[in-house]
């Protein structure tokens, strides 16, 4: 737990006040003397190792160089001044250059006396120089810290402009490090520290900043890690434990009518190993008498909805109502098509309910729920409004999770006295290290097989100069009867990006494909609901054979016949929804293809995401690489959370580190469900700090 002291205000602290104090808390988000403290460096540089000038050239990074300063001289007039000096070693010569803060550095350098000169080398013109170098006065015999390892810090233009770019973020810490009011008080137990070979908080903390030595900065980096992974695994898991022993759920006794005559009369296919584990799973969570909170994973295909919707069925056998909440309205509009043709047969009213029904038919709808007779609804957001209520809501399913925020879903919770049973669904595979730091307090289900007889997607790269060869591929493709989707990552020509767009790409396909002998339809998001309602219609009923679009068809179009997804600019989509464009094609029996078009610039990182593509089509083995590449705070969702705002751990980089920690966290809830025991205060102290008075959702996400 923080000291009183370490609550104090930023601009307090000698060297900051109020205007600095200001921009820190603007640009840096920090506003305490603890925050400061957990301030860390990015990235250290070694200062133990000097190189010669001769050495030198313009792509290394920082350098450390030891010899003399002279022929100082100022150089331009006004805005344009700056000031240059020759430093020289027994190798040769390299030129210094100031473009601020000369008044003074013009007097500062003796001759006759040695310096350090630390900073990294560019290339002006031919010659290369320095510019804006750390300096020290060499002293024989005195290794000061920063002979060692020099920290950096983030910092901005604001601050820069202020001295408080990375060294003078580092001098404010060392003022607060040697005020002798600091205390760092322990988070963790000694039992811990002693079994896990742990640094003291207070050590961990002087060598994150200052580190003595490249073992006791490891160290400290460890320790580190391991707390805030601790903390993190440590509230998920309370969160859990209050859910399991405090919120009581609705109990489905008996698995019924309806359940069996959908099983039974309804479904024409044996439902996979991995559909039926799960069902069971969700079976066992129902009848327990605590409320279910469930996250399904799936890749596209692997049947999520009929898993869900056999749960709804449980809900109504026992007298319960159901909903399933989707984030486009064209999901929705797809989830209540094939769901309600189902329900028909066993004889079950559904209803849909989007921002696009009319006011005649919301007003039966909701009179229909509040008495009962509506077993099943199948909406959009409209659905959490606070006029939408249940009569006895038993069964939640969020359909694409992340789509939604997290007090937006929490709202369907409240739908009734006694919490219903919340299955949330994605088609986005979330990485093993990402579920359980993200969705550590949930039960995780995964339908890790495809049904039979369907064919895996073949994914081809194909370059912008093989279009004519693409277009031949089409007409092949048409002329057996399937129908094509082509996206494009724009809607219409843009000054600043370099992007093939929809409606030039529109006109060019119209032209390649013209009438009567081929139709295209075209969809994007700012056509009104109805025109893209009727657009989806002509190309479901196989009206039209092309279906040229952005990305709102990433989720939920659902057209078997459908065996070609063209992508264009391939390289500007995210691993994650290229997977997910892919999943719109290879639902039928035939082979389905998936063309990733570019251009012949290509990053790196763009390369590997294509090569990716190719190489698989398994979901999870595709977020692991997206995570790998783009990084826990840009995958879809998390940043909503607050969750994945850490300091210093990664959990990429750091996964032994996060799985330690999650199995001592497990093991000390086990052992000391309130962390009452005496050895386990200090935990209890920092967890109370960090999460008593926080607000939650009860993690509905």
């Amino acid at each position: 737990m923080a000291s009183e002291f370490l609550k104090t205000p930023i601009e307090y602290l000698k060297g900051v006040g109020p205007e600095r104090g200001k921009l820190l808390r603007e640009e840096l988000n920090i506003s305490t003397l603890d925050d400061l403290l957990s301030f860390y460096p990015y990235r250290y540089i070694d200062r133990s190792r000097f190189f010669k000038v001769r050495d030198i050239h313009f792509d290394m990074a920082y350098v450390q160089l030891k010899g003399r300063i002279s022929n100082i001289k100022m150089h331009g007039h006004r805005r344009t001044t700056r000031m240059t000096a020759v430093f020289s070693d027994d190798s040769g010569q390299i030129e210094l250059v100031w473009f601020r803060g000369f008044k003074w550095l013009k007097d500062a350098f003796k001759p006759n006396f040695d310096y350090i000169i630390f900073g990294k080398p560019t290339r002006f013109g031919r010659k290369i120089n320095i510019a804006h170098p750390d300096i020290e006065k060499f002293e024989q015999g005195k290794i000061t810290q920063d002979s060692k390892m020099k920290p950096l810090y983030s910092s901005s233009e604001k601050l820069k402009s202020k001295g408080l770019e990375s060294k003078g973020i580092n001098k404010l810490i060392k003022t607060l490090i040697e005020d002798p009011r600091l205390k760092i008080n322990e988070t963790l137990s000694q039992e811990l520290l002693d079994k896990l070979k742990l640094l003291s908080r207070h050590d961990a903390l002087i060598n994150i900043h200052f580190p003595k030595s490249h073992e006791l900065l490891n160290k400290a980096q460890i320790r580190l890690k391991f707390e805030e992974f601790f903390f993190i695994q440590l509230n998920l898991l309370k969160l859990k434990q209050l859910r399991v022993e405090k919120v009581q759920g609705v109990v489905f006794e008996k698995v019924g009518l309806f359940f069996n005559r959908f099983y039974h009369d309804v479904l024409n296919f044996e439902l996979t190993k991995a559909q039926k584990r799960v069902t069971r799973e969700i079976r066992h969570d129902t009848k327990s008498g605590k409320q279910m909170n469930r996250l399904l994973q799936g890749d596209v295909g692997s049947g999520k909805t009929v898993v869900a919707l056999m749960s709804m069925l449980m809900a109504v056998d026992n007298g319960f109502q159901a909903c399933l909440m989707a984030p486009t309205e064209i999901l929705a509009q797809q989830h209540y098509s094939n769901i309600s043709i189902a329900l028909n047969k066993i004889g079950l009213k559904t209803a849909l309910l989007t921002g696009s029904t009319k006011s005649s038919e919301r007003k039966e709808i909701l009179e229909a729920l509040l008495s009962g007779e509506l077993p099943v609804l199948i909406g959009t957001h409209a659905l959490i409004e606070d006029k939408v209520k249940f009569k006895n809501l038993g069964f939640v399913v969020i359909d694409e999770q992340h789509r939604f925020g997290v007090a937006q879903r929490a709202k369907l919770w409240y739908k009734n006295d006694i919490s219903p049973h919340v299955l949330v669904m994605t088609a986005t595979p979330i990485p093993r290290t990402l579920a359980m730091t993200v969705y550590g307090d949930l039960d995780v289900s995964v339908i890790d097989e495809l049904p039979p007889g369907i064919k895996p997607v073949k994914t081809i790269h194909q370059y912008d100069s093989n279009r004519l060869k693409v277009f031949g591929f089409i007409k092949e493709q048409i002329k057996k009867g399937r129908q094509i989707y082509i996206v494009y990552p724009i809607i219409e020509e843009s000054e600043k990006l370099d992007l093939k767009d929809l409606k030039d790409g529109y006109e060019s396909i119209a032209r390649a494909f013209p009438l009567p002998e081929y139709a295209v339809s075209i969809v994007h998001g700012q056509m009104k609901a109805t025109e893209k309602n009727y657009e989806m219609g002509r190309f479901v009923k196989r009206e039209t054979q092309i279906m040229v679009s952005t990305t709102v068809i990433e989720v939920g179009v659902d057209v078997p016949n459908a065996s070609v997804m063209i992508i264009e600019n391939a390289e500007r989509f995210g691993l994650s929804q290229l997977h997910q464009l892919r999943g719109r094609v290879g639902r039928g029996a035939d082979q389905s293809f998936c063309i990733l078009m570019t251009g012949y610039k290509l990053t790196n990182e763009a390369k590997q995401r294509i090569k990716s593509m190719v190489e698989s089509n398994d979901g999870f083995k595709i977020a692991e690489t997206d995570l790998k590449l783009r990084g826990p705070g840009d995958i879809e969702g998390t940043k909503q959370s607050g969750i994945l705002d850490m300091k210093i751990a990664d959990i990429i980089k750091d996964e032994k580190i996060l799985k330690v920690a999650r199995e001592y966290a497990i093991r000390i809830i086990q052992e000391d469900p309130m962390l009452n025991k005496k050895m386990n205060y200090p935990i209890k102290e920092k967890y109370n700090q960090m999460y008593l008075n926080k607000k939650f959702w009860s993690r509905i996400s």
